[in-house]
């Protein structure tokens, strides 16, 4: 899957607070966090290194999507992964232009891509696309 990702020379929650206020400042909201660690200790008992998922909105983008396609809810909200990464964390998101493929979203996808981009470099690590 390609991803858009930085590494960041700051704890896990230093990294969260420091993701929140990039995203807002490209316009996005998180709607939803989820802490895989603490579900998977709570509902399994299984003890893994920590792993967070925020949902991340762009009502802007989100709303041109949903008028072109409905079905785009199925990919909304955005995760951000946030995890350790040696002394620092790895912040990473899905490329909206893998998910939304279709000629018809290019440019909407580019965009959405673009403010994502912008939130990661914002938080000072280097910014690279890869494919996992």
């Amino acid at each position: 899957m390609h991803s858009i990702q930085t590494t960041v020379d700051l704890s896990m929650e230093a990294a969260e607070a420091a993701v929140r206020s990039s995203l807002a400042d490209q316009g996005f909201g998180v709607l939803t966090e989820i802490d895989v660690a603490a579900t998977l200790r709570a509902k399994l008992g299984v003890e893994r290194p920590d792993l967070k998922i925020l949902g991340a909105c762009n009502p802007n983008l989100a709303h041109a999507a949903l008028q072109m396609d409905p079905t785009v809810a199925l990919l909304l909200p955005c995760n951000v992964v946030l995890e350790p990464e040696g002394t620092g964390t790895r912040v990473a998101v899905v490329d909206p232009r893998e998910l939304m493929a279709d000629p018809a979203f290019a440019q909407l996808a580019g965009d959405a891509a673009d403010a994502l981009t912008a939130a990661l470099a914002a938080l000072g690590g280097a910014v690279s696309e890869t494919v996992a």
